[in-house]
């Protein structure tokens, strides 16, 4: 235990729930000589370790006096010690307490209104979540369009081939329906990873049977077997069988279906509560049923999938855990349908928290220090802002204005926070006394960048430096926040087809506002465009259309500072959709929806910023429909998957 500012006291730990009492204060540990003293046995049953820190009095004279402390006191997460990753076998994990990670928010993630990525960003994702080390990738549903068939294969050479030195490699899974020809570009996308999964489902509610797929208990059944095995017949050994909104199907019919798929073939059986529906004491009865009265069950994994309709999915997620599930599927900042998924962030820092005392002892083998800068790349690239008072990354996350909160935190961490933003990967200042300003270098910022989490090196730091310097000459000191933006304005973008070049408009309440707009091409070559408007923006968003010729409509435009006072940097978000638009499979509906595209820009000028924001859009739109013109390789022919059961 560490002393904080000089001033002693006494924690407690309980030691049958495996709580540790520990400052962060790291700086002073060497400011304190504690005693550690084992307390009786109380009347609530808990055998507490009482640990009294030394402090400096006055004329040197140290005290010792001990007082009661209430139980709990001090009690801060920590999380379980760290233990070694079990082997990796699909059907089962030999320690009974390892929970693995389904991330899914390259598939269910992108399915929120506007959340479209390139398979570019999609690849830098799924390598920040390799970082991060999660289980299992949800690349992308491959039969949607060529681009996202592409985009997961992408995934499956680069990151799924990408082995540790301790072994680990994420699992990379591609979803399909209960069809052939779903489950052929399933496994075409993931057959080149090390440990390629296919993820396939078909409804089970009787809502769903009826109004939905028009079919009877009997037909389902059928098709959901018949589909596992034939994905097993294609060599993929990793099979991941959903029963669509589970929550609200008959258990009876249930334990039957499974039987079915597990005799099949499946090596995960992941339960949806696909509408958000149940309660934590259902769901978590839910999990506890299936695994007790289905049978071959002892031969699978048990997962869930929970929606966040009544703000229950992390509840949700974690009563399936605590009943004997051991695969949770998540998504970085909860993004998703509706009203989005469980959010991977707070699943895994409530079982780093509370899995050792309440769950039995769950835990994951992710490394939480990569979880900021992982929400921070998700939000900028699908434009999905994260709510101020989101859990564990939002803005307001780990910050006090209250009088008697803010007293508390100067005497104590522990009094308001029971996470430490260094949990997550969370920089709010540099240790070293480091001020990034106008004379910094190069080896200053790339080592700020590696503070933040971010591994920028060659022409990608150059390109950041240069825009660091004039953002610099500007402003007397660049903060972390201004970095970050600056970072994922200039490297982390989509291909980039069109670029701002120069930019110069006229406004006010005297006259028409008009700007003029210099962009350059594909091919290089300059490009200018003029255009008069309803103001700036607007003027210069249309000199922009004159020039790229791709007529959009803007459905939104949103614009914020960075940090605080009148030099800071701005930060636009912009979303677009295509007049002729391009649509998208839906996995679930299996309707067609339109593509829309989201952008982001960052400048000191507020004009520049909404630009590139724009500009960001129309790249994105434009690389989608280069994409849709390639055809999908490797896929069986029309002919070959006729009369195959939808």
């Amino acid at each position: 235990m560490a002393c904080v500012q000089g001033k002693s006291f006494v924690g407690i730990v309980a030691k049958n729930y495996g709580l540790v009492v520990q400052s962060r204060e790291a700086s002073h540990v060497g400011m304190c000589q504690p005693v550690v003293r084992k307390s009786q046995v109380s009347s609530s049953g808990l055998s507490s370790t009482f640990v009294v820190p030394f402090s400096g009095g006055r004329n040197g004279v140290r005290s010792t006096k001990t007082r009661e402390v209430a139980p709990g006191a001090f009690i801060q997460c920590q999380g379980a010690q760290h233990k070694k990753r079990p082997q990796y076998i699909p059907n089962r994990i030999d320690d009974p307490s390892y929970v693995r990670i389904f991330d899914t928010t390259l598939r269910d993630g992108e399915q929120s209104p506007g959340a479209t990525m390139t398979s570019k960003e999609k690849l830098d994702i799924a390598r920040q979540l390799a970082r991060l080390g999660v289980d299992i990738i949800e690349a992308g549903f491959p039969i949607a369009s060529p681009d996202d068939l592409e985009a997961v294969r992408l995934i499956a050479k680069e990151v799924g081939n990408n082995v540790d030195d301790d072994g680990y490699v994420p699992v990379i899974c591609g979803l399909s329906r209960c069809n052939k020809k779903d489950i052929d570009a399933a496994w075409e996308a993931v057959k080149y990873a090390v440990r390629p999964r296919i993820h396939t489902f078909i409804a089970t509610s009787e809502i769903h049977m009826v109004h939905k797929l028009k079919k009877s208990p009997e037909e389902v059944v059928q098709i959901a077997r018949d589909m596992v095995a034939y994905a097993r017949s294609l060599g993929c050994e990793d099979i991941e069988f959903s029963p669509e909104d589970a929550g609200r199907s008959d258990p009876e019919f249930l334990y039957r279906i499974l039987e079915e798929v597990i005799k099949a073939g499946a090596t995960t059986l992941n339960i949806p509560d696909t509408v958000g529906y149940t309660l934590p004491s259902e769901f978590g009865g839910l999990i506890a049923k299936l695994k007790a009265n289905t049978p071959g069950a002892d031969k699978v994994i048990f997962s869930t999938h929970c929606q966040n309709d009544l703000g229950l999915a992390t509840a949700n997620t974690l009563a399936g855990a605590h009943a004997g599930a051991r695969q949770v599927e998540v998504t970085i900042n909860g993004i998703g349908e509706r009203a989005g998924n469980a959010s991977l962030e707070e699943v895994v820092m409530a079982l780093r928290c509370r899995g050792q005392e309440r769950l039995g002892g769950l835990y994951t083998g992710l490394n939480t220090k990569h979880i900021a800068v992982a929400s921070r790349m998700v939000a900028d690239y699908t434009g999905m802002v994260v709510q101020p008072h989101k859990a564990i990354v939002g803005a307001n996350a780990f910050a006090h204005e209250s009088g008697i909160h803010q007293d508390g935190m100067l005497k104590h961490k522990g009094t308001y926070e029971i996470l430490s933003p260094d949990d997550i990967g969370l920089v709010r200042a540099d240790a070293s006394g480091i001020v990034l300003g106008k004379l910094s270098g190069r080896h200053a910022l790339k080592q700020r960048l590696n503070q933040l989490g971010y591994e920028v090196d060659g022409q990608e730091l150059d390109d950041v430096f240069k825009r660091f310097k004039a953002v610099a000459e500007k402003k007397k000191n660049v903060s972390n926040e201004d970095l970050e933006t600056l970072l994922f304005d200039e490297v982390f973008q989509p291909e980039t087809l069109w670029s701002l070049g120069l930019i110069q408009v006229v406004c006010g309440n005297a006259g028409i506002s008009t700007a003029t707009v210099k962009l350059e091409g594909p091919d290089g070559a300059q490009h200018i465009g003029m255009s008069v408007g309803t103001g700036p923006v607007d003027a210069a968003y249309k000199a922009v259309d004159t020039i790229v010729k791709a007529p959009v409509t803007l459905l939104e435009y949103s614009l914020n500072s960075v940090t605080e006072g009148i030099d800071a940097l701005a930060h636009t978000r912009v979303q677009i959709r295509a007049l002729d638009s391009l649509t998208v499979t839906h996995a679930q509906t299996d309707s067609q929806v339109p593509r829309t595209y989201s952008g982001t820009g960052a400048s000191e000028d507020v004009v520049v910023s909404s630009c590139r924001a724009y500009i960001s859009a129309l790249n994105k739109m434009l690389t989608f429909r280069a994409a849709k013109k390639q055809p999908i390789v490797g896929l069986r022919s029309e002919e070959q998957t006729a009369g195959v059961s939808q």
